[in-house]
């Protein structure tokens, strides 16, 4: 089309309508809430294998620890880290963004996605500087809660945000940037860890501390941004939405587009009770496939291998460095697989990426099974 315009398709329909350098601007800020949760995802692993730190914060691991490594063949690696409080570090952020998922839900319907986005961007922030700066095992806690409740605002809002600002023929790739995002803070976390690791006394606070970087590139970001004209228009302010509307596609003739938003946001409002019209058997086949696909991600234990592989390798036998280092590897494989999922997604469509990440994976679990 004339003008650098590309059609765009949504429920059978092409919206007039181009890429704009806005929209572009918009879905990489908010992807980079995915870099923060990626970045704690990494970080908490190799900062939990520095002996600095254990010794400082959970001295009673670091006593295990060395005893294990002194000890004769046949020791338990397990019992190294079978302590309580240090269970409570490593969970305590997704216990508190599994609860601030209820209340992102609430902010981000009726206050908007861009304040949801916000919130978790101030939360991330005063987390990163309280972990970074933690004297004791209580400031410590409360800057990972901190952080887990930036995970339950940003990353509720931030994936339907970038839905919400794409093009339809775009909307795969830029909201695959989210998921790239986070695979990139998972490997440069792994990589701080592996130069920090080699400070003593400090190290650990810089890895941690590092995350407010990102976090006030988000906050900072979120301000500029504008809400998404679905946002708008589910709440009344319709001339505002296709003011929105016409600035983030680049053209005044929305109104094909903007006629399909008004009738969604009017059938949408008209829900008296969504959850729990969830239930309904009309709705049933979404449920089940919104609830067991991420169910079944998180069952494959890749979030658990990316969490702990430092401390995973170093219990296998290999040293500081290099269990540090083996994390780096698992990281740029993470993004080299995200980078080949995001030029092809929109090619070849959701559902052959899905076959091929499983089909990968059993052949992976089977081969690892395998006697020499």
């Amino acid at each position: 089309m004339a003008g650098g315009m590309v059609p765009m398709v949504g429920a059978g329909k092409q919206y007039a309508g181009r890429l704009t350098q806005y929209v572009v601007f918009a879905c990489i800020v908010a992807a980079s809430s995915g870099i923060i949760f990626g970045y704690d995802l990494g970080v908490s692993g190799g900062v939990t294998s520095m002996d600095d730190f254990l010794s400082k914060f959970f001295p009673s691991v670091y006593r295990n620890e060395k005893a294990a490594d002194e000890s004769a063949e046949g020791s338990d690696n397990y019992c190294r880290y079978n302590d309580q409080i240090l269970q409570l570090f490593t969970s305590s952020l997704y216990l508190a963004g599994l609860c601030a998922t209820f209340f992102a839900s609430y902010s981000t319907r009726n206050w908007g996605r861009r304040p949801t986005i916000i919130i978790g961007g101030v939360s991330f922030l005063l987390g990163s500087i309280l972990n970074g700066a933690a004297q004791d095992i209580a400031m410590l806690i409360i800057g990972r809660i901190l952080l887990g409740i930036g995970v339950g605002f940003a990353n509720q809002a931030a994936p339907l945000y970038i839905s919400e600002m794409a093009p339809a023929n775009y909307r795969g790739g830029l909201n695959i940037c989210f998921q790239s995002a986070t695979t990139i803070g998972i490997l440069g976390a792994n990589l701080i860890n592996y130069f920090t690791g080699k400070i003593d006394r400090w190290g650990w606070r810089l890895s941690l501390g590092l995350a407010a970087v990102p976090a006030f590139t988000l906050t900072l970001g979120a301000l500029f941004l504008p809400e998404t004209p679905n946002s708008l228009m589910e709440r009344g302010q319709l001339a505002k939405g296709r003011k929105n509307l016409e600035r983030i596609r680049g053209v005044k003739n929305v109104d094909m587009e903007y006629e399909d938003l008004v009738e969604a946001s009017r059938i949408s409002n008209a829900v008296q009770h969504p959850f729990r019209n969830l239930l309904l058997r009309k709705h049933r086949p979404q449920l089940v496939m919104a609830i067991f696909i991420p169910m079944f991600q998180q069952l494959t234990g890749n979030n658990a291998i990316t969490f702990y592989a430092p401390v995973l390798f170093k219990s296998i036998g290999f040293g500081d460095n290099a269990a540090l280092y083996s994390a780096v590897i698992v990281g740029s494989v993470k993004v080299l697989g995200t980078w080949l999922s995001l030029v092809t997604v929109d090619r070849w469509g959701r559902k052959i990426l899905f076959y091929e990440g499983g089909i990968q994976m059993i052949l992976c679990q089977v081969t690892s099974h395998l006697k020499p």
